[in-house]
C-alpha cells in the first residue's frame, strides 16, 4: 500500500481539490491501494471541517487534528507514526506539488533507490525565496555529501523501511534524505513540475534560512560525530590548548630575559589564556557528551542492515517446519 502523507496547515481552499487530483491519480487501482493521511497542524480557518467531510465521502481518507501548531516536522513525525505503506509520499497542502507526478517517483524506484526527493527546476516563486534557497541547496550537497538540487522540497518517497530508522525533531524534515544517505540509504531526485500557489500565503519567511542554516550545523553533527562527540570536540579543543600553550611557553621565555619589557601588557597572554581556558572546556564537554553517548546508545544505532540471509520470514517457516517434524515424531 501506498501512503500520501499531507500536512495542513490554514488550506480550506486548497483541500477539496488536492483530494480531488489525488483521487484521479490512484483510480481505477493501477498503482495499487492507497491511503491519504491529512495532518491539520493547529489550523485556524476551517480546514478541519473540510477535511473531516473528506473523511466521510473517501474511506481511504484519514485525518489528524493537533491541539495547536506543532510544526512540519511533528506534523509528519505523527502521519508517519500512522502510516501503514509499503511507500510513503509526502507533499504540502498548497497544491504546488502535483499529485500527477506520483507515478514517476514510483517508476525511478526500479533503479533500487531508498528515497527519492522532488526537484523543483522550474519554481514560481519570488526572486528572494529562489535564489537564497539555490545556495542553501549547495551547501546542504557540499557539507553533507547528499547532492540534491532541491533539499527543500517537500514532495518526496520513501520506503518505510527509512523511516523506522530515520528519526527527526524541531525542523529536521527537510533533511530526511540527508539522515538516511548517512546511514547508507540510497537517495535520488526526479524533476517535478512546480505550480503556482493558486490559494493563501506562504508560511515561510526569511528566518526560514536562518533557522535552517543552523539545523544544517545540526545535521552535520548529528551525522558524522552523534556516536563519537568527542572527536571534535575533543579536537578543537586540544588545537586551542596547543595554541594556548605555545604562547604561554613563548611570553615564558621572554619573561626569563631581562632585557624584555615585562609580559603582562601583553594581548598574547590573554589570548594565550584564553585559549588555555577554552581548549579545557572543550575537552571536558566532550569526555561529558560521550559519557552520555556511552550511556543512551543502542546497537541498533550503530549499522543499518540491508538484507538478512536467511530472511525472518524464512526463519520463521524454518521453525514451523521444526515444529510440525517434532509432533510426527
Amino acid at each position: 500500500m501506498i501512503s500520501i502523507i499531507v500536512p495542513v496547515h490554514d488550506e480550506e481552499q486548497s483541500l477539496s481539490t488536492l483530494h480531488g487530483e489525488l483521487d484521479a491519480v490512484f483510480a481505477g487501482g493501477a498503482l495499487g491501494p492507497a491511503e491519504f493521511i491529512f495532518v491539520d497542524d493547529g489550523s485556524r480557518d476551517g480546514s478541519w471541517n473540510i477535511l473531516a467531510e473528506l473523511c466521510q465521502r473517501d474511506s481511504r481518507v484519514k485525518a489528524i487534528r493537533f491541539r495547536r501548531n506543532f510544526g512540519k516536522a511533528a506534523a509528519l513525525v505523527a502521519a508517519f507514526l500512522s502510516a501503514g505503506g509499503d511507500l510513503v509520499f509526502t507533499l504540502d497542502a498548497d497544491l504546488q506539488d502535483d499529485p500527477a507526478e506520483i507515478p514517476r517517483f514510483l517508476a525511478k524506484l526500479d533503479g533500487g533507490l531508498d528515497v527519492i526527493s522532488g526537484w523543483k527546476k522550474t519554481r514560481h516563486d519570488p526572486g528572494h525565496k529562489v535564489y537564497p534557497s539555490r545556495v542553501f541547496n549547495w551547501l546542504v550537497s557540499s557539507l553533507t555529501g547528499c547532492r540534491l538540487h532541491d533539499h527543500n522540497c517537500g514532495f518526496k518517497l520513501y520506503r518505510s523501511a527509512v523511516l523506522k530508522e530515520v528519526g527527526i525533531y524541531g525542523e529536521l524534515h527537510r533533511f530526511i534524505p540527508v539522515l538516511a544517505h548517512a546511514r547508507g540509504f540510497k537517495v535520488g531526485e526526479v524533476e517535478v513540475r512546480h505550480r503556482a500557489r493558486r490559494h493563501g500565503v506562504s508560511k515561510y519567511g526569511f528566518s526560514r534560512f536562518l533557522k535552517g542554516f543552523l539545523d544544517l550545523l545540526t545535521v552535520r553533527f548529528l551525522t558524522r560525530f552523534s556516536q563519537r562527540p568527542l572527536h571534535i570536540l575533543g579536537g578543537i579543543g586540544l588545537v586551542l590548548f596547543g595554541l594556548g600553550g605555545l604562547g604561554m611557553v613563548y611570553l615564558a621565555v621572554l619573561w626569563l630575559d631581562p632585557r624584555n619589557r615585562p609580559i603582562g601588557d601583553r594581548p598574547l597572554l590573554l589570548y594565550s589564556v584564553a585559549n588555555l581556558v577554552v581548549g579545557a572546556q572543550c575537552v571536558s564537554l566532550g569526555i561529558l557528551a560521550e559519557l552520555v553517548t556511552a550511556y543512551n546508545i543502542r546497537a541498533e544505532d550503530t549499522y543499518s542492515i540491508a538484507e538478512t540471509i536467511p530472511s525472518k520470514e524464512g526463519e520463521r517457516a524454518a521453525e514451523e517446519r521444526g515444529a510440525s517434524a517434532g509432533a510426527r515424531r
